[in-house]
């Protein structure tokens, strides 16, 4: 019996270090990257983008549609779009059938929206699943960047400050 209860606490231990460890690495400030060459296609029926000719701080998410995650992050990024901040997207790993369906019946957040069909562009930004949203400066530099739905605290922790950051990196 204090066997279990021992392997029991120390399991409790381990879940909690494993939780704060996992917190603190996603909340450790990003050095400024490139942005990578994108290979991306064109999804047609929505409007196409280019990285280079983008103007000021702007949010790049990669989105699937047969995400889940995503699907709870998109009332986030209409309320982003609502407030004018610029957000691009980029289908990871989907049809072009399947990403237009979603984003009629959940509406359109993106300024700009392509395929990464093979997910060559994802691998080259560095994105391990979806969905992933980057923040951009003016400056073609990648400012930070979250997996996983954005949340409040993470618009007000991460997304906002790295978005004025942006601005002034022009």
């Amino acid at each position: 019996m204090m066997q279990a209860v021992r392997l029991l606490a120390l399991s409790g231990i381990i879940a909690l270090t494993t939780v704060l460890g996992l917190r603190w690495y996603q909340d450790r400030p990003v050095p400024p990257e490139p942005l990578p060459t994108l290979t991306l296609a064109v999804l047609e029926g929505r409007a196409a983008f280019d990285p280079a000719a983008i103007e000021g701080p702007y949010l790049l998410n990669v989105w699937g549609s047969w995400c889940p995650y995503c699907q709870i992050e998109h009332p986030v990024l209409m309320a982003l779009q609502a407030e004018g901040i610029a957000i691009y997207g980029i289908a990871f790993r989907d049809t072009a059938a399947a990403a237009n369906a979603s984003l009629d019946t959940h509406g359109d957040p993106y300024a700009g929206v392509m395929l990464d069909v093979d997910g060559i562009s994802a691998r080259a930004l560095g994105v391990a699943g979806t969905p992933e949203t980057l923040v951009v400066g003016a400056d073609g530099q990648i400012l930070t960047r979250w997996s996983g739905p954005i949340s409040a605290t993470v618009l007000r922790n991460r997304i906002y400050p790295a978005l004025e950051r942006g601005a002034l990196r022009e």
